[in-house]
């Protein structure tokens, strides 16, 4: 069993050593003249069973109605053994949160934990340095044209780099399902007795294609069913998000 601590801070961490690893490439970051398109894509790491993370989730839930901004909520799941087994957690989850650790050459974890823009990590539920994160990602000149466009069960995807970007992996075109609305009643747990509304659900990630960005990407899938989707085309690392689009 990993330790557990709650700072008094509002934030919890478990300590995980990464030393065995696998080691992954530093992040890339994005300079001036190459940038961010569509809205700013902000990643919760949560969980039902975190007593520290309902402010983090409210604060996620306020920021669902912007347009500029897509939040969404990664459930994780070494909480799960705390008394509570959180239903929208995903091992996936986890181990894009440890990546990103490693990417910032950290050995822990926290939660709740924010990634804005796949390369601003803040530990704990502060809205002030979130809205910092969020103005830096949004005053960055656009580097790519990023279309997602839904016609029935199939989506076609449109991008095209406008100016060079920095050197670093594949770009990884992402596809990403989430329910925009879950409220829990959690009887369990640290969080027992609790009614919490979850926003932006993240149910499946699924990397569509690995794209070097000379060519335009123009690519076709099925897309079945009604549920929320979006596209985001990231460094592999996990590195800086170029470009997010909603599904319409």
């Amino acid at each position: 069993m990993k330790p557990v601590l709650c700072l008094a801070a509002g934030l919890c961490f478990l300590l995980i050593s990464f030393a065995h690893a696998q080691e992954a490439a530093p992040i890339v970051p994005v300079p001036d003249g190459a940038a961010q398109a569509g809205p700013v894509v902000v990643e919760l790491f949560t969980s039902q069973g975190c007593p520290s993370c309902p402010p983090a989730d409210a604060m996620l839930a306020e920021l669902a109605g912007r347009e500029d901004v897509l939040p969404l909520a990664l459930h994780v799941d070494y909480w799960d053994y705390l008394g509570w087994v959180d239903a929208f957690a995903r091992p996936h989850h986890t181990e894009r949160q440890k990546a990103y650790a490693r990417m910032e050459g950290s050995s822990m974890i926290y939660t709740p934990q924010i990634v804005v823009g796949g390369q601003h990590v803040i530990a704990g539920a502060r809205p002030m340095k979130l809205a910092e994160r969020i103005m830096v990602e949004r005053g960055r000149p656009v580097g790519m044209v990023l279309n997602a466009e839904r016609t029935g069960h199939r989506l076609r995807l449109r991008a095209h780099v406008l100016r060079r970007l920095p050197e670093g992996g594949a770009l990884l075109v992402q596809l990403v399902r989430y329910a925009p609305l879950r409220r829990v009643e959690i009887t369990g747990g640290e969080n027992a007795g609790h009614h919490i509304d979850y926003v932006n659900v993240v149910e499946e990630w699924e990397t569509l294609e690995r794209w070097d960005g000379r060519a335009p990407l123009d690519l076709s899938t099925e897309l079945p069913g009604e549920a929320a989707a979006a596209v985001l085309i990231q460094r592999e690392g996990p590195g800086p998000i170029i470009a997010a689009a909603r599904v319409r």
